[in-house]
């Protein structure tokens, strides 16, 4: 039978688990799979600055992290990270505004006068290698959108572990009141949530940072309120999920 046969959310969950990462055993893992992918297979960070294998940076202490997880083989698959704002009123620079400044719209970014404090980035969100589909892999670290029609019901699944991590940190984002959302992206991550209905707003230029990535803002009422259907019932099993551990 086809997956027509389960919703969405039914589909992915049977196979897949999500987890707010907050224990050493978690993190550990988080950061394995972002050293495979950031160090290991695309060369963004130098592996010889992470001997143990875990790829982190200054951010991930003021960082809200979710893993998503494979049943069957017990496997770390996924991951992503909410990056909040910390210092004096919430003023210190966030990983995009350190990085990628020089790529900003800051007129604009200014214009929305957003409350420092209700402000984080999604950051950070990758796909272990063992998780993406074949021809995805010549396009994106995040594998490949049209998957739904490959013929093994099970890997059909794998094309949404990206989405599936950002609809994790989407529920960070509501839980922890963080909502009004910027992100770094390459240009295939937009057209991917676009087609699930998240549309984020470009706030800047095109830069060279781990990859050509341009900056995108969001909020979290909007990302709710445009979902698709399908996805938002995944979005509600994940997002209980994710509440049931966190501590924030």
């Amino acid at each position: 039978m086809g997956s027509m046969r389960y919703p969405l959310s039914e589909n992915f969950l049977r196979y897949f688990d999500v987890y707010y990462a907050a224990s050493p055993e978690h993190l550990a893992q988080v950061y394995a799979i972002r050293y495979r992918v950031y160090c290991e297979e695309f060369s963004y960070e130098p592996a010889e600055a992470f001997p143990d294998r875990q790829e982190f940076d200054e951010f991930d202490a003021n960082s809200l992290h979710a893993l998503v997880y494979h049943k069957s083989s017990g496997r770390p698959a996924g991951c992503v990270r909410l990056v909040t704002t910390t210092g004096e009123g919430g003023g210190d620079l966030l990983p995009f505004e350190k990085n990628c400044a020089g790529s900003l719209d800051q007129e604009y970014i200014d214009g929305l006068g957003l409350e420092r404090q209700k402000v984080c980035e999604i950051s950070r969100l990758a796909v272990d290698s063992e998780f993406r589909r074949r021809s995805g892999e010549q396009v994106t670290r995040y594998g490949e959108v049209e998957g739904l029609d490959c013929s093994q019901q099970e890997r059909r699944t794998f094309s949404l572990i990206a989405v599936t991590c950002f609809l994790a940190a989407t529920a960070l984002t509501d839980i922890s009141g963080r909502t009004n959302v910027f992100a770094m992206m390459e240009p295939f991550l937009p057209r991917l949530l676009q087609r699930s209905g998240i549309d984020f707003k470009r706030v800047g230029r095109d830069i060279d940072y781990h990859g050509m990535r341009a900056p995108y803002f969001v909020t979290t009422q909007t990302t709710l309120e445009t979902m698709r259907p399908d996805l938002k019932e995944l979005y509600t099993e994940v997002y209980h999920r994710i509440h049931a551990g966190y501590r924030g």
